[in-house]
């Protein structure tokens, strides 16, 4: 295979940002990355992280899984959201995701539709934990008051087995408004997003050498998210429904938006890759189609709109 030679004095502290020193090789010529590593990768420019779409569906859907997302990195998991249930469990097994390879976490806020799925996952970690069949330990990341409530439930409807892990092996860590925390090898900057129907966080992530992504919450982009929005590879952006159908859902009076908004949001905030999810149900089959079409029509970049399962190489 190609060896790949990186000058120590550039390379040096990146090396104990993101790699353990087994990763990596000191040298005369400086650091060689030891062959299939994901630095050596990543160098080479053959690394992509992926991107497992859970759900795309709003609260109240039947025929989507609420709205959620796996990033994966070198067989590292890192979920957002834990949809409204077990429906969670049955999406890890089709989307052949393991559960030993998650070990982080983001819960935006409390609403159902994204808090009871949770309670799932950490189960799971739990039996897998008991089991002596999980290595390592799980991080869930969120804001005081989501955590707090998570932590609550647990300690309510948990086994007594499973209970003895929380906070000793499953770890709760609070974020902050513009935080930065070091995750799946990558910066993460967490934001409030200003909702007032719950205190609800997304984040912006940059990975891959300068790439940038946002998940944005379930509600449209404000200024304390939008400045972290500008120019990025991937916008991930709640559309509650098409603008003309508005009166029939209701997206305003739920403090939702349609896909013009978000579109005309993107355009402005001149990001690559818009992908729309947090959908209604009842478009059906043409979904993609009609929610494109009418995205292109404020936004000149390219347009997601995927099914539930969908896997993205971003």
């Amino acid at each position: 295979g190609t060896v790949v030679y990186t000058p120590l004095r550039s390379v040096l502290n990146e090396c104990h940002r993101h790699s353990a020193p087994s990763d990596y090789i000191e040298t005369r010529k400086g650091i060689r990355w030891k062959e299939g590593s994901i630095n050596q990768r990543k160098y080479k420019g053959d690394f992509t992280m992926k991107m497992h779409i859970i759900g795309t569906g709003t609260a109240t859907v039947s025929k989507y899984i609420n709205t959620s997302c796996v990033f994966e990195e070198d067989d590292q998991l890192f979920l957002v959201d834990g949809t409204g249930g077990s429906d969670i469990l049955r999406a890890f097994d089709t989307m052949n995701l393991n559960w030993k390879k998650l070990h982080y976490a983001f819960l935006s806020h409390e609403h159902t539709d994204h808090f009871l799925g949770m309670i799932w996952v950490i189960r799971t970690i739990a039996e897998l934990l008991e089991l002596e069949e999980y290595e390592g330990d799980f991080y869930l990341y969120g804001n005081d008051v989501v955590l707090g409530k998570v932590l609550h439930v647990c300690r309510m409807i948990l086994k007594k087995r499973s209970q003895a892990f929380l906070e000793t092996r499953i770890k709760f860590v609070l974020v902050k408004d513009h935080e930065r925390k070091h995750i799946l090898n990558y910066d993460f900057t967490f934001f409030d997003i200003g909702s007032t129907k719950a205190k609800q966080y997304g984040f912006l992530m940059e990975y891959d050498n300068g790439k940038k992504l946002v998940f944005a919450g379930d509600e449209p982009l404000k200024e304390n998210g939008k400045k972290y929005s500008k120019n990025v590879d991937w916008l991930l952006s709640e559309a509650f429904c098409l603008f003309d159908e508005e009166p029939k859902f209701h997206a305003y009076q739920y403090q939702h938006q349609t896909v013009k908004e978000a579109s005309k949001i993107a355009q402005d905030l001149k990001v690559k890759n818009l992908l729309i999810w947090h959908t209604e149900d009842q478009t059906g089959k043409k979904r993609k189609e009609r929610y494109t079409e009418e995205a292109k029509q404020f936004y000149k970049g390219n347009v997601w709109v995927p099914e539930d399962g969908e896997v993205f190489n971003i």
